[in-house]
C-alpha cells in the first residue's frame, strides 16, 4: 500500500474520465472508470447508493435500506439515493460485504486507493444513524481496503477526523475546506489532503496561500465545476495552483 506525494497535482473526474494533463499526478475516478496508470484513486459511495441501483436494492435486499416511518431515507440533495442501513453489527457486516465488491472490483483493476463517499450520511439519517455507527461501519471498509492493498481516503466529515484517522485512513479527500475554513482541520492529522474547491473566490484564497510561505506541503487545491465535468464539457472547469 502506498499514498501519493504530498502536495501533488490532481484531478477529480469522478463526472466523466478524460485525458490528464501531462503534470497531473493523482486522478480519482468513478469505480465504473478504468485508471490512469498514475496514482488512481477509486471513487465509491460507500453510505448511500448509486441512483441506478436504488430501485432494485429496495426490491431484492430492502431491510439493507434505512426507513423512517416505513419510507426509505432518502439524501435531500440527491434524492434518487437512499441510506445504507448501518445502525446493527449484522447489517453493517452485510453492507460492507456489498461495498466490500465494489472496493475489490478497485484493486482489481489497478486502483491505488480508495475514496468512499458520504461518510457524513448519519447527519442526514434524521438521527437513527449516529456517529458510533457510521464509525463501526468504517473500520470494517479500512480493513477491506487494506487486505487488498488499496490505501482508504476519508471524504469529508471534518468533525470525525481524529477518529476516522485512528481506524487507519491513510489520506482525505475534501471538497470546499476552504470555504468551509477546515483544511487545517485534516492537514493536522493526515499527511496527504487533496482539496476541491468549487468556488472561485475560495480556490483563489487557497492558491494566495499555497505560492506563500505559509504554504502548507501536505495540502494540493483544485477548482471544478459542481457537475465534475470532462473538459470540453459545457461548463467545464478544471483549475489547479
Amino acid at each position: 500500500m502506498t499514498l501519493p506525494p504530498a502536495g501533488a497535482r490532481f484531478e477529480y473526474q469522478i463526472g466523466g474520465a478524460d485525458a490528464p494533463a501531462a503534470d497531473t499526478q493523482v486522478v480519482i475516478r468513478d469505480s465504473t472508470a478504468a485508471p490512469t496508470g498514475r496514482y488512481d484513486i477509486c471513487y465509491v459511495n460507500g453510505f448511500q447508493t448509486q441512483p441506478g441501483e436504488t430501485a432494485r436494492l429496495l426490491r431484492e435486499s430492502p431491510e439493507l435500506v434505512l426507513h423512517r416511518n416505513g419510507k426509505p431515507v432518502q439524501d435531500a440533495g440527491w434524492p434518487d439515493e437512499v441510506l445504507y442501513d448501518i445502525t446493527t453489527p449484522a447489517l453493517r457486516t452485510r453492507v460492507a460485504e456489498r461495498i466490500g465488491a465494489v472496493i475489490a472490483s478497485c484493486a482489481a483493476a489497478g486502483f491505488d486507493a480508495v475514496e468512499i463517499d458520504n461518510l457524513d450520511s448519519y447527519t442526514r439519517s434524521g438521527g437513527l444513524i449516529t456517529p458510533e455507527h457510521t464509525l463501526a461501519y468504517t473500520g470494517l471498509l479500512v480493513d477491506r481496503a487494506h487486505s487488498l492493498g488499496l490505501a482508504f481516503a476519508q471524504k469529508n466529515t471534518a468533525e470525525l477526523v481524529r477518529e476516522v484517522r485512528a481506524l487507519g485512513a491513510d489520506l482525505v479527500v475534501a471538497e470546499e475546506c476552504q470555504e468551509w475554513k477546515e483544511c487545517h482541520v485534516y492537514t493536522r492529522v493526515y499527511p496527504v489532503v487533496l482539496d476541491i474547491e468549487y468556488q472561485r473566490a475560495a480556490f483563489d484564497a487557497a492558491c494566495a496561500v499555497q505560492r506563500s510561505t505559509a504554504r502548507d506541503p501536505r495540502l494540493s487545491v483544485i477548482l471544478r465545476d459542481y457537475g465534475v465535468s470532462p473538459r470540453g464539457a459545457r461548463g467545464a472547469v478544471h483549475g489547479t495552483c
